[in-house]
């Protein structure tokens, strides 16, 4: 131990390595809200190559290793609190997904970290970090990078980069980052931790923060400074809003007849669904949800009318239609829910936004109220609180009456008349409504199971739904199942958690079901089997593309798609990858396996061919537009058709200024 430190002259020293020293800041990182205390990085996932295992790899291994932080020392006065455990993942796109679903989990207080090697290794957390940035959820990427004393030119995996000598594959990760940096130097890594921890605990700025790491300043030995090891806490603020903006925000409310609520993930991300209640017990304004907020609200609460937009129940698209004040909460106003601009047709429409980010709360030209979603809630309630604003009787006899027309159609769609018969997508949702309390949790994130989910399921608890949505990314959900165990251990009972795919979305990424299977993870997974992209094949359709390449099946004589179904056996794949498989033909089948999955303590897998909606009810279908633009010129009829009806519905669309 040298007696000073040349980053901090004076101060005690502790002679690392580079990644021992990072796993060792990390372990000390804390958030706090609330008076809740818990670590910042939690565990670190990694796959290991040349341009990480002699550095991280080594500093992980005496770091803590196992799952619960078993192991040595690492000579950095880690005592068991100060572990840092390691999980083992097996695609590095799906590490980055399975740490997000962590996040999500954990309220985004706690993370995870990921590391990788150079190359191929660390491009494949692109797609992972894009995800995490645009839901704004918390992830730490720690991808090996070449050499930065440069020894040899170019080294293995190494992108050659001819007007730029500083630039390698890791340089992909900045515009989907909320935070990048090149270690370059030991030093430099002071500097550039705090900075990362910054944004991670940051609720208006997280997202996917990288640490790019030469793989010899890895292994380089400094002096550190013992106050770099020190614990931190890093407060997660609330932000109050403005007078003058709540003001604003309260006389628009009070000149408002037709009020609907827009409730989005910022209700989740500040754990504002009690706030929201109060509320609406208040006002008695309804409130639709956007897929990250579903949930807000539970489905039988009398102010909630389901999802809203391109994917959203009647109610509360017909509600977004005539309000005249549309106040969103925690949103981002996608295209989805505003129907590509044609949602909100009310021509006196004013739109109130409330959001911890300036740049979300000025969307639709709305009046800003800049606020974390909890304390903004509250400040409007009291506000109100003295000046007697409440929603017209009538109004809410209207909606009411609107919720209970469309849960009749949810029961037509989750009927099953012939329990001997293959069952729909539709009813599969149906008999697992059925199966499920409060405790369980449904992730999905592409497919045609988001729209079906959006419309029809009766979310029970504020977690319980777990769509990503932002990013829709094929691949999420078996992953991310896993983060979302991960961050429910410790709960007695263990809280059922379901994975729902369809067998595209399924063929994009099953390689973590050996992680849940080496963890003995009581993952549920559904994989429904529809021999293709189903979502996207219907979508072809409507457009006029005529399902063109959506299909699984053999080619035929002229060599197109259509011939009969590729004999693919997921249910095969997944137990061959360890899972305990259930196959289920029929209704009835279903129901038995479904109930045997939620009992079941090891990770289980329930295999089933749905069949199209041809003799049952189906979905209902959209209730509102969504933009996607179908070819001008065309010579095959049902092209020239669908840009009929695209002229028709564009004309709609306006903008807020």
């Amino acid at each position: 131990m040298s007696p000073t430190s040349p980053a901090n002259p004076g101060c005690p020293t502790r002679r690392l390595t580079t990644a021992q020293a990072l796993v060792a800041f990390l372990a000390r990182q804390y958030t706090e809200r609330d008076g809740r205390r818990q670590r910042l990085i939690s565990a670190t996932w990694g796959i290991f190559g040349h341009g990480n295992v002699a550095g991280i790899g080594q500093a992980l291994m005496e770091a803590g290793g196992g799952r619960s932080g078993g192991g040595g020392n690492g000579g950095a006065g880690n005592g068991a609190a100060h572990r840092m455990p390691y999980l083992q993942g097996r695609n590095e796109q799906a590490m980055v997904h399975a740490a997000v679903g962590y996040a999500r989990q954990s309220g985004r207080l706690s993370a995870h970290a990921v590391t990788t090697s150079i190359g191929p290794g660390a491009t494949n957390l692109v797609t992972g970090a894009a995800l995490a940035t645009i839901n704004r959820l918390p992830v730490l990427l720690l991808p090996g990078d070449t050499f930065a004393t440069r020894p040899a030119d170019p080294v293995l995996q190494q992108l050659e980069v001819e007007y730029a000598g500083d630039v390698s594959v890791n340089d992909c990760l900045r515009p989907v980052s909320r935070y990048f940096d090149r270690i370059t130097r030991p030093e430099a890594l002071i500097p550039a931790a705090l900075q990362a921890m910054r944004v991670l605990a940051d609720p208006a700025g997280t997202g996917a923060v990288t640490l790019a790491l030469p793989q010899d300043v890895q292994a380089e030995a400094y002096d550190w400074p013992e106050e770099f090891f020190a614990e931190r806490d890093w407060h997660v603020r609330r932000p109050a809003p403005d007078t003058h903006e709540l003001e604003a925000a309260v006389r628009a409310v009070r000149s408002a007849r037709r009020p609907l609520i827009v409730a989005g993930g910022g209700i989740r991300h500040s754990a504002a669904e009690e706030t929201l209640a109060a509320f609406t017990a208040a006002t008695r304004i309804p409130v639709a949800s956007t897929q990250a907020g579903k949930g807000a609200l539970r489905h039988d609460h009398p102010a909630d009318v389901g999802g809203i937009g391109h994917t959203g129940t009647a109610t509360a698209d017909e509600l977004a239609r005539t309000a005249d004040l549309v106040i969103g909460i925690g949103t981002r106003f996608s295209d989805f829910t505003t129907a590509s601009g044609t949602l909100f047709a009310n021509p006196a429409v004013r739109v109130l936004h409330l959001n911890i980010t300036g740049f979300d709360a000025h969307k639709l030209a709305a009046l800003p109220l800049v606020a974390d979603a909890r304390a903004g809630l509250e400040a409007l309630t009291a506000a109100l609180a003295g000046r007697g604003y409440r929603v017209d009787p009538a109004y809410e006899t209207e909606y009411t009456g609107a919720k209970e027309a469309w849960e009749e159609r949810v029961e037509a769609s989750f009927a099953t008349p012939d329990p001997t018969a293959r069952p729909t997508q539709t009813q599969v949702l149906g008999l697992l409504d059925a199966l499920v309390t409060e405790d369980d949790i449904l992730i999905n994130a592409a497919g045609s199971l988001p729209g079906d989910l959006h419309k029809l399921w009766r979310t029970r608890s504020r977690d319980q739904y777990h769509v990503e949505y932002g990013y829709s990314c094929m691949g999420y959900e078996i992953p991310a199942a896993i983060g979302v165990l991960l961050a429910a251990e410790g709960r007695t009972p263990r809280r059922p958690v379901w994975a729902l795919v369809g067998d595209g979305t399924y063929l994009m990424n099953p390689t973590e079901i050996v992680t849940a299977v080496q963890e003995n993870l009581p993952l549920k997974l559904v994989v429904l089997q529809n021999h293709g992209y189903a979502s996207i094949g219907g979508l072809s359709e409507s457009v006029g593309a005529e399902r063109f390449g959506t299909a699984y099946r053999h080619r035929d004589a002229d060599g197109g798609f259509t011939g009969p179904p590729l004999p693919v056996d997921l249910a095969a794949n997944a137990a061959s990858l360890g899972m305990r498989v259930l196959r289920a033909t029929t209704v009835d089948d279903l129901r038995t396996a479904l109930s045997e999955a939620r009992d079941a303590g090891g990770p289980t897998c329930v295999y089933v061919e749905t069949e199209t909606p041809d003799t049952v009810s189906g979905p209902p279908p959209a209730q509102a537009w969504w933009d996607v633009p179908v070819a001008e010129t065309a010579s095959r009829p049902a092209a020239v058709k669908a840009r009929e009806e695209y002229d028709r519905q564009v004309a709609a669309r306006r903008r807020h200024l």
